[in-house]
């Protein structure tokens, strides 16, 4: 039988009263990664130590259990309210954009949550198991039992983010965006901050059950020597040349981005006038800014356009989809240089889920809603990049760059990697909610990961120059029409992340977990 840790005790001594503890620990990790309190938690939207101690509170409950089923519900409860929390703006899309019922939006949203919650629950299980001694009586305590929890929260977290598709929005990492972990990044990247990051929260947890109070000078140790180490020491990019770019936002509402008596003509007419007066060396306009395929397009419009950037000295990348509805579509950028003309083809390899693509046995949930160019073909991975200039610019859509190990993939060969990445989104979908600051967010991670700047032009927000350091540079306020001006200098080297990730992918992240759960059984037996 399992004993109990007899140490620190939640206020009440009631189950409830802790499960209820751990969901308010729950809500404050889903704040600490960017929620609607920029205000209260400034540098972006970001806390890095609120997050370390509302994990740590919900470890602490976790390791004083002795019931392993009650351990692995208190933990599928608290990914559950926090993931649902961090994501709840999918709720808009579906039901104020997409046409669902209120009830059925709520459902889905937390189904999704839900079902993401399980690898986290799973974690958890798995936890439980390595932790029990020979005799199934004594936990693993001390620091093999914190880094077997990193290492498991972090396995968890890159199951999430890669399998069945993936969707890692929102994984703890995020959260150490402007804390003394960012200087992990570039090293190994935002799934082995979030190891870093659960194995510190796990620890102090843990001597809080345990009394162990050197335990936690261990997380503090790490968290100082981190803060005190300087940037320069952690550089690997060197400067190449600075491009003068223009930055596109036409602000078209989602309800009449593709109506064509409405939204259709304005963004014709807008992003016509705005690509025509660019006077950057790169123009950028966003995901299906021109919002129809190019054989539906007014006479005369696709040439005139395609024109306009085959002469002079600017270069254009345009969100546009391309193909036919008999033959299938894709969600693409195309790029166009002075010297060559129209000379890239960027289409989105990692579609979204029932908005851009239907899961198999799902298209009666999709059917439900009005997702207008729902079914993409998909784009091939390590597309090449648009030659600016002697600076190549690599294009994203959307939510690609949530994925690191795929952007990994271009910097396989260090001569055509990458100088800079140039993101172009459409956050219509969830109006003015702080999906924009999230996925601005993500961006300045990718940056930190790769050191490049980005820069991002989207329909809503958030479009913003992006430094090779994760800074913003400049921006345009989310929800208006405008256009960004500025210059953005591309680099040149390799990180250690894109090294490795271009290579291996999330492998050596996986084959270090394992290890560490491995050496973690050993010494629980």
């Amino acid at each position: 039988m399992v004993v109990t840790n007899p140490g620190w005790r939640f206020p009440g001594q009631s189950d409830t009263v802790q499960l209820a503890i751990v969901l308010i620990a729950a809500c404050a990790q889903a704040a600490s990664a960017g929620w609607p309190f920029d205000d209260l938690f400034t540098l972006g939207g970001t806390c890095w130590w609120l997050q370390i101690l509302s994990m740590a509170v919900a470890v602490a409950a976790l390791h004083q259990r002795a019931s392993g089923t009650h351990s692995h519900f208190i933990m599928w409860m608290f990914a559950t309210v926090w993931l649902t929390a961090t994501f709840w703006w999918l709720y808009v899309a579906m039901n104020t954009y997409g046409g669902l019922s209120a009830t059925l939006s709520l459902v889905g949203l937390v189904a999704l949550a839900a079902a993401l919650a399980a690898y986290y629950a799973g974690a958890v299980w798995l936890w439980r198991k390595v932790s029990l001694g020979r005799q199934g009586a004594v936990p693993l305590s001390g620091w093999p039992a914190a880094l077997s929890f990193g290492a498991l929260w972090g396995m968890a977290e890159m199951a999430r983010g890669t399998w069945l598709t993936g969707f890692g929005w929102g994984a703890i990492g995020y959260a150490h965006l402007n804390g003394p972990l960012a200087l992990f990044f570039p090293w190994f990247g935002a799934y082995g901050v979030s190891i870093l990051a659960a194995a510190c929260a796990a620890a102090i947890g843990i001597a809080f059950v345990e009394k162990h109070w050197r335990l936690a000078l261990g997380p503090v140790a790490v968290l100082v020597v981190a803060a005190l180490i300087p940037a320069h020491w952690n550089e690997w990019t060197t400067p190449t040349t600075t491009l003068r770019v223009t930055l596109l936002q036409g602000n078209i509402p989602q309800n009449e981005k593709f109506e064509t008596g409405s939204g259709v003509p304005v963004a014709l007419d807008w992003y016509r006038e705005a690509l025509n007066l660019s006077t950057g060396d790169l123009v950028v306009a966003p995901e299906t800014a021109i919002p129809v395929l190019p054989q539906e397009l007014p006479a005369g419009y696709w040439t005139a356009l395609t024109a306009r950037f085959s002469q002079g000295e600017q270069a254009a990348l345009i969100g546009i989809p391309l193909g036919s509805y008999k033959a299938g579509y894709t969600n693409s950028v195309i790029g166009i240089t002075p010297s060559e003309g129209l000379v890239l083809r960027y289409d989105k390899h990692h579609l979204v889920p029932f908005g851009e693509f239907i899961p198999p046995m799902f298209r009666w949930f999709t059917d439900m809603m009005y997702i207008p160019l729902g079914d993409f073909n998909r784009g091939p991975l390590g597309q090449p990049s648009l030659n600016v200039l002697g600076e190549r610019v690599a294009p994203n859509i959307c939510y690609e760059d949530l994925y690191g190990e795929e952007l990994a993939t271009r910097f396989t060969d260090p001569e055509q990697a990458p100088t800079m990445f140039a993101n172009v989104s459409n956050m219509g979908w969830f109006g003015g909610t702080v999906a924009l600051q999230q996925h601005l967010n993500i961006s300045r991670v990718r940056a930190l990961e790769f050191q490049r700047p980005f820069v991002r032009a989207t329909n809503t927000g958030a479009t913003a120059i992006l430094s090779h350091q994760g800074l913003v540079l400049a921006e345009l306020p989310p929800l208006t029409r405008g256009v960004l001006h500025g210059e953005v200098q591309g680099r040149s080297g390799i990180t250690p992340f894109a090294w490795w990730a271009s290579r291996f992918g999330l492998w050596p992240l996986w084959l270090f977990g394992l290890a560490i759960v491995a050496w973690a059984w050993r010494r629980a037996r």
